[in-house]
């Protein structure tokens, strides 16, 4: 049975020092791939981007900084955990997002209540789905 939890945060698209602007952030959590998150940037003129990274790299990010390469996430201020960053990077090109912490914990929240941390591995058919997905990017490779 696929279930999932939803939730839209506004976060501010840090353009530059002098510039960002408040875009609408959708919040996915499937059952199907419960070790991942998934959020949907809605960037004016363009279309939706969605990135997909580890559950528990967002949790961890929110308390303290976390992650290595493409994706970071951070407090904004050490001591003050009510604002988090969160850092995109594909190559040399990077998006900074600045998030309010309670909005992302409430999801958060209701991602454990769906399928509670560390028990993700008890759902019964994600290996299949993890298979079908593996073989489907080998596919996709094999064709490009």
């Amino acid at each position: 049975m696929r279930e999932s939890v939803q939730a839209e945060v506004m976060m501010s698209f840090l353009v530059s020092e002098e510039l960002s602007f408040r875009i609408p952030v959708e919040l996915r959590y499937e059952t199907c791939d419960p070790y991942a998150v998934r959020l949907t940037f809605h960037l004016p003129g363009d279309a939706p981007v969605t990135w997909a990274f580890g559950r528990e790299l967002l949790i961890d990010g929110v308390g303290r900084p976390c992650g290595e390469g493409d994706v970071r996430v951070s407090p904004v201020e050490p001591d003050d955990l009510t604002e988090v960053l969160i850092r995109l990077q594909v190559g040399g090109d990077q998006a900074l997002f600045r998030s309010s912490t309670a909005p992302l914990v409430a999801f958060l929240d209701r991602t454990d209540k769906l399928v509670p941390l560390g028990q993700e591995g008890a759902l019964a058919d994600f290996d299949a789905h993890l298979d079908e997905a593996l073989d489907r990017i080998l596919a996709e490779q094999g064709a490009g």
